[in-house]
């Protein structure tokens, strides 16, 4: 097959998925296309209305529901659950998240401003291709919610659940109080270790122990195995969820990277649809496709 169709087939799935949801509202189509939502940490909140696949099952930003009262939990913290779309990045971590176009960039260590270049002329490179997980923030532009996991002992648990929610993967934040497991034992995985805590109304969640398999965005900005990242969700209103994302990594970036995300609730008549990526996948293990010599599966070590 060509290298064409091989790409187009691998998404396949995901496109007719996107494709069975209702339209989103068309850019021009008469309203807003963001809206300044709120104040938090002295910075605006900024609501999309369009962007690319986000918000095709989230409820207008101009239904009066969105600046409803937030749900509590019944310990009185805020109810997180959603669905929401949106949260996360896909195109460009950095612009997405808030920063200047090119910016990000700037930031790259010499060693991992090479690897995206590389990435970025892999046609195979991409890990999603193969169905493997896209990982935060990254997989949250697709509907996604927290599900609350109760014990006798409280909050012990909380899960984050993706439509796009590959092989079965989903990921778990630790509320127990445990802490992270020492670095020599600590077996870097696509969804890192995470634990999470309250302050005040804004969960906090605390990871480390990322392999270095998954891009952060489509243009391939790379990260290391030393990636700890920190997730502030606040949720400001009934229907914004904010996602202030603090990336440290010093074995990729010069300097520690502080980006916001806003996420949208899911209309209640929605629901989270099943999505098998390796169903209608044509180039990945389905596909008996592998290794080709433009680009290793995963990217890594540049792809060659």
């Amino acid at each position: 097959m060509t290298k064409t169709f091989a790409l187009s087939a691998a998404v396949i799935g995901l496109l007719a998925l996107l494709a069975s949801r209702p339209a989103a509202q068309g850019r021009g189509g008469g309203g807003p296309q963001s809206v300044v939502v709120g104040q938090l940490g002295g910075k605006p909140v900024v609501q999309v209305a369009v962007r690319g696949v986000d918000y095709r099952d989230a409820i207008s930003i101009t239904d009066p529901a969105m600046n409803g009262p937030v749900p509590r939990l019944p310990d009185g913290h805020p109810d997180l659950t959603g669905p929401w779309e949106g949260g996360g990045s896909d195109n460009d971590i950095g612009v997405e998240g808030g920063l200047k176009p090119g910016e990000l960039d700037t930031y790259l260590l010499p060693a991992a401003k090479t690897l995206k270049e590389q990435r970025s002329k892999a046609i195979y490179g991409e890990p999603y291709i193969y169905c493997l997980p896209m990982s935060v923030p990254r997989i949250n532009p697709y509907p996604w919610k927290f599900v609350m996991g109760y014990t006798s002992k409280g909050l012990q648990y909380i899960y984050q659940l993706h439509e796009t929610g590959d092989a079965g993967a989903h990921r778990v934040v630790y509320m127990d109080g445990r802490p992270h497991p020492k670095a020599d034992t600590l077996i870097p995985t696509w969804w890192g270790h995470s634990t999470g805590r309250w302050d005040g109304d804004t969960l906090v969640i605390d990871t480390v122990g990322y392999n270095d398999k998954f891009w952060f965005d489509a243009p391939g900005t790379p990260h290391s195995e030393r990636l700890h990242t920190t997730e502030r969700w606040t949720r400001l209103s009934y229907g914004t969820l904010v996602d202030d994302f603090t990336i440290d990594d010093p074995g990729t970036f010069t300097k520690q990277i502080d980006l916001r995300f806003v996420a949208r609730i899911v209309k209640p008549s929605v629901e989270l649809m099943e999505y098998i990526c390796a169903e209608n996948n044509q180039i990945g293990i389905a596909g008996g496709y592998l290794n080709k010599s433009d680009a290793s599966p995963i990217g890594i070590g540049g792809g060659r």
